[in-house]
């Protein structure tokens, strides 16, 4: 899930404020980056501070947790103690079969709610209609009338970006893909477009050393510093194959792992 949970969160925190829109009914001004207290996770995938200065929290899940309503309602109260206010809450299902993770917690005195939203729920087509290169990318994973149509009509958009936005927008369409079994599909289309072929090169035949390149780095870190936090993760997922080898010989002499991934 990390490399797709990293994806996701680039991708909504950058160019998919359609995406947002549909799932909040609101946009994001600005993003906060903060560590919850007393939260046993204790970073909240995404929260964002709207114009009216109202606080939207958004979990990511790519599998059914019977524990969601209770890790919900933790991160809710971090944000409260942190922020003195209540946070708007969505949790995004991503993941394959269907949903059914509870949206609530009931006492007898005692209720707390929160919005479940499979990404299927969203308007595919309306997304892919978006001005946002990040909505068309998203568009894949949400209700489509034509999905080989879909992944046809994304990698058209992305073949307009400029070189480095190209290069990055087909590896999280590449990374995407996984969670609906669409690779194959996005591979032909993109060897159709001359413009995409040496860097489709360089993802296809470059996942599998990059995974072999994490794995191994990931088990110096953790024997050196203990334990990876989820922002560490997220550092790491967004590095090249060529900077992780680098890291895998830093580690060696890094003083801590903030020195080692600033």
């Amino acid at each position: 899930m990390q490399e797709y949970d990293v994806t996701l969160k680039l991708l909504l925190r950058g160019s998919a404020r359609l995406t947002m829109r549909e799932l909040t009914g609101t946009g994001v001004e600005t993003w906060l980056d903060v560590e919850l207290p007393k939260v046993r996770n204790t970073r909240a995938d995404l929260l964002g501070e709207t114009a009216d200065k109202s606080l939207i929290h958004l979990e990511l899940q790519s599998a059914n947790d019977a524990t969601m309503p209770v890790r919900m309602a933790e991160y809710c109260l971090g944000v409260y103690r942190l922020f003195g206010t209540f946070p708007r809450q969505v949790l995004l299902y991503v993941g394959e079969a269907p949903l059914h993770m509870a949206s609530e917690l009931r006492g007898d005195d005692f209720r707390f709610r929160y919005r479940a939203i499979d990404i299927r729920e969203l308007d595919g087509d309306r997304l892919l209609e978006s001005e946002d290169a990040g909505d068309t990318v998203i568009a894949i994973l949400a209700r489509l009338r034509d999905y080989k149509d879909a992944v046809r009509r994304v990698v058209e958009r992305i073949a307009g970006l400029m070189p480095v936005e190209r290069e990055t927008a087909l590896s999280q369409l590449l990374i995407l893909a996984g969670l609906r079994h669409l690779e194959g599909t996005v591979e032909r289309e993109v060897r159709r477009m001359p413009i995409f072929i040496d860097i489709l090169e360089n993802k296809v035949l470059g996942r599998e050393y990059k995974r072999g390149e994490l794995t191994v780095l990931r088990r110096q870190i953790e024997k050196r510093f203990g334990a990876i936090p989820g922002w560490a993760e997220e550092r790491l997922a967004s590095r090249s194959a060529a900077e992780l080898e680098e890291l895998c010989v830093r580690v060696l002499d890094a003083g801590s792992m903030e020195d080692l991934l600033k």
